[in-house]
């Protein structure tokens, strides 16, 4: 078991930190998205505003007898109206006052009489971004007479370092907003998220640095939400695994006896074969008659002994992956069983699969599945087996079916469990295990196929048709 720590993240790269930036950075970016509107109306509203006052500007004008009008009063309502000059446009009359120092050109007309949202986002960001005073003639309709138009010719530079103490003021409310928010947001998710996945993950390094301390597991709150249940679910996968862990630890240790004991009972049963082999040239009847029997049974306990020692120390070699025909290595697995066995029993195997179709798989281990199965189906009482084998997709359908009498409901059940899925007495149930084994090692499996018939057996193989790796 790894003694090592991990160490929880830094609070400057820890969750909370991202979090808390990301909320900041989230705020300031719908806080420009409500600037940008806003600072365009304010240059509208500015604009409006100053064609207003020059409206009452001429309006005072006009209000004032000829005779008292003097050029002093006329550059003073001018400067009230922050202007160079005033038109004002009726049906029936004409208004002009203009001041003494008049711009010689005027670099922009803004016409407020039309126009578009975007358009004066636009506009706004083209005042924002201009560093030299332009002279604006600024053209716009009388709030209070509808069909008059008033013009206005005005400096640009008030009207921009307005809209920049605007945005000043905006700026720094978004900031004082965006850092209440980032604030809450950050103590919210650490209460809420941050300090509950801390209690996991401290949990899970603990269980992982004593597995076998029941003193360390998590104790799960009463919340409803996702983390009440990945808490619950923790807690309830640790106090599984640690009985499993309990449970491998007792049969590893079981296994180990049980294989000395089977090594030496293997020798002892050899042992025993020897002198059966002497008291087999006894001429005595009885002794002729009962030796068979009694030499069949100590050799079943030493096959027995062999194949329990053979699992437990059968490690899957490293895999040797070849292109070859499928129809070629069940050949080679039947041809070993066209003699009887030593019961007399004779198995035939129809190989039905097209040569065409080819494996890139460990070919000596595919052997050994067909082997098994073959031996298996004879072991059972088959007589017949057939193969097929088709390409489905991206996968290699192999489909055996033996005649045999079918296994029972119990030993479907432990079909592929070591020492109990054995359907004769005697034997060990390795063989499908250590097929299924090495078909899994290639990325396949094996299943046993319900057809709904009393008798004979369907195993179906599915082997990728990629190709293998060397594992």
């Amino acid at each position: 078991m790894a003694d090592n720590e991990t160490k929880l993240p830094a609070p400057l790269t820890s969750l909370s930190a991202r979090l808390l930036v990301l909320t900041i950075f989230f705020v300031m970016v719908a806080e420009f998205l409500i600037w940008a509107p806003s600072v365009s109306r304010f240059r509208k509203a500015y604009l409006e505003e100053h064609v207003v006052r020059a409206h009452l500007s001429t309006l005072a004008f006009e209000a004032i007898p000829k005779e008292a009008i003097d050029r002093k009063l006329e550059e003073t309502l001018l400067d009230h109206a922050e202007a160079y000059g005033i038109v004002l446009k009726g049906p029936e009359r004409r208004a002009l006052m203009a001041s003494s120092d008049m711009p010689p050109k005027v670099s922009t007309v803004v016409d407020l009489r039309k126009g578009s949202f975007l358009m004066w986002i636009r506009q706004a960001f083209d005042t924002l971004v201009q560093e030299d005073n332009r002279i604006l003639r600024v053209i716009g309709m009388s709030p209070k007479s509808p069909n008059i138009t008033v013009e206005v010719v005005m400096d640009e530079m008030p009207m921009r370092e307005a809209m920049y103490e605007f945005s000043r003021r905006i700026l720094n409310l978004s900031i004082v907003i965006s850092l209440f928010t980032a604030g809450l947001v950050y103590v919210t998710l650490r209460w809420l998220m941050v300090r509950p996945m801390q209690k996991i993950t401290r949990s899970i390094q603990d269980f992982r640095q004593a597995p076998e301390d029941a003193t360390r597991d998590l104790r799960p709150g009463n919340r409803t939400d996702e983390i009440g249940v990945t808490e619950r679910e923790l807690a309830k996968m640790q106090g599984e695994l640690r009985h499993a862990l309990r449970q491998q630890t007792r049969l590893a240790t079981l296994g180990a006896a049980i294989a000395k004991i089977n090594h030496d009972l293997r020798n002892s049963l050899a042992t025993a074969v020897l002198a059966f082999d002497k008291l087999a040239s006894v001429d005595d009847p009885e002794v002729k008659r009962v030796l068979p029997r009694l030499y069949n049974a100590i050799d079943k306990a030493v096959n027995l002994c062999s194949q329990t020692l053979n699992y437990a120390s059968d490690a899957m070699p490293a895999l040797k992956p070849d292109r070859f025909h499928l129809q070629e290595v069940i050949a080679e697995a039947a041809a070993a069983f066209r003699e009887p066995d030593d019961e007399g029993r004779m198995l035939t195997v129809l190989n039905k699969v097209d040569f065409l179709i080819e494996m890139t798989a460990d070919r000596t281990q595919l052997f050994r599945v067909f082997s098994n199965l073959f031996r298996n189906a004879q072991e059972a009482g088959a007589e017949t087996i057939t193969i097929t084998a088709s390409w489905e997709s991206k996968h290699t359908i192999i489909e055996i079916v033996d005649d045999g009498p079918g296994f029972t409901m119990r030993a479907r059940e432990r079909l592929f469990q070591p020492f109990a899925g054995s359907s004769k007495d005697g034997g060990t149930g390795l063989g499908l295990v250590i097929v299924r084994d090495i078909l899994k090692a290639h990325g396949g499996d094996i299943e046993l196929l319900d057809d709904g018939e009393p008798t004979g057996v369907t195993f179906r193989i599915v082997m990728p048709r990629r190709r293998a790796q060397a594992a």
